[in-house]
C-alpha cells in the first residue's frame, strides 16, 4: 500500500480491503469485511464494521463508529464523535441482525460533530448537516440541515458556502466562491458550473 500509514495501536483484521495512501491513526478497527478506497483518513478510536463500504477520500474524524450498512461515497467528512445507527427499534435482549438497514451518504456530504444519523436513509450529494443535528429523513443534495430533529434551514454550495435561495421555488443563485450557478427547481438544487 503506497504511502499508506497505519498507526501500530490500529488492528486491520485480515481481509479488510484498504486503498493507497490511507492514515490510520490512534485504536482504530478496521473489521475483516470493510472496503475503503484511495486516500482516506481515519482519526483515534474509529471503528469500521464488516458491511461497511467507503470510497475515495473520505476523512473520518476521531470517535466515529461506521456501522454495517453504512455506505460512504467519494470525498465524504464525518465529524468528531458523529453517530451512525442500523438498527431502527433496538433492544438489548432482541437479536436485529436480520433487521440493519442501508444508510447511504453520498458524494462530498459533510456531517458535523456529534451530529446522529438514524439508519435506512440517504444524505444527498454535498449536502451539509450541521453540528449536533439528529436526522431521521432522507436529504437532497446541497440541504443545509440543523437541530433536533434536523429540519432544512437552506442551501449550500459544493464549496461549502451557504446560497441565498428560499426551501422551494424556481431561483438560481451563484456561489460567491466558484462563481458556479446553481438552479432551485420545485425543492431540488440542480448545480451547473460556471457559465
Amino acid at each position: 500500500m503506497t504511502d499508506t500509514f497505519i498507526h501500530p495501536t490500529a488492528i486491520i483484521d485480515d481481509g479488510a480491503q484498504i486503498g493507497e495512501g490511507a492514515k490510520v491513526w490512534h485504536w482504530v478497527h478496521i473489521c475483516s469485511g470493510a472496503t475503503i478506497g484511495d486516500h482516506c483518513s481515519f482519526g483515534q478510536n474509529v471503528f469500521i464494521g464488516n458491511a461497511v463500504n467507503i470510497g475515495n477520500n473520505v476523512k473520518v474524524q476521531n470517535n466515529v463508529s461506521i456501522y454495517d450498512n453504512v455506505t460512504l461515497e467519494d470525498d465524504v467528512f464525518c465529524g468528531p464523535s458523529m453517530v451512525f445507527t442500523n438498527v431502527y427499534n433496538p433492544r438489548a435482549f432482541i437479536e436485529r441482525k436480520k433487521e440493519y438497514r442501508n444508510t447511504v451518504v453520498q458524494k462530498g456530504a459533510t456531517l458535523g460533530a456529534n451530529c446522529t444519523i438514524i439508519c435506512g436513509i440517504n444524505i444527498g450529494q454535498y449536502a451539509f448537516v450541521g453540528a449536533g443535528a439528529v436526522v431521521t429523513q432522507s436529504l437532497p443534495d446541497f440541504a443545509l440541515v440543523m437541530g433536533v430533529p434536523a429540519k432544512q434551514k437552506g442551501w449550500i454550495s459544493k464549496f461549502g458556502e451557504t446560497l441565498p435561495l428560499p426551501l422551494s421555488g424556481h431561483e438560481k443563485a451563484r456561489c460567491p466562491q466558484t462563481g458556479d450557478i446553481y438552479v432551485l427547481q420545485g425543492k431540488f438544487l440542480e448545480h451547473r458550473k460556471n457559465l
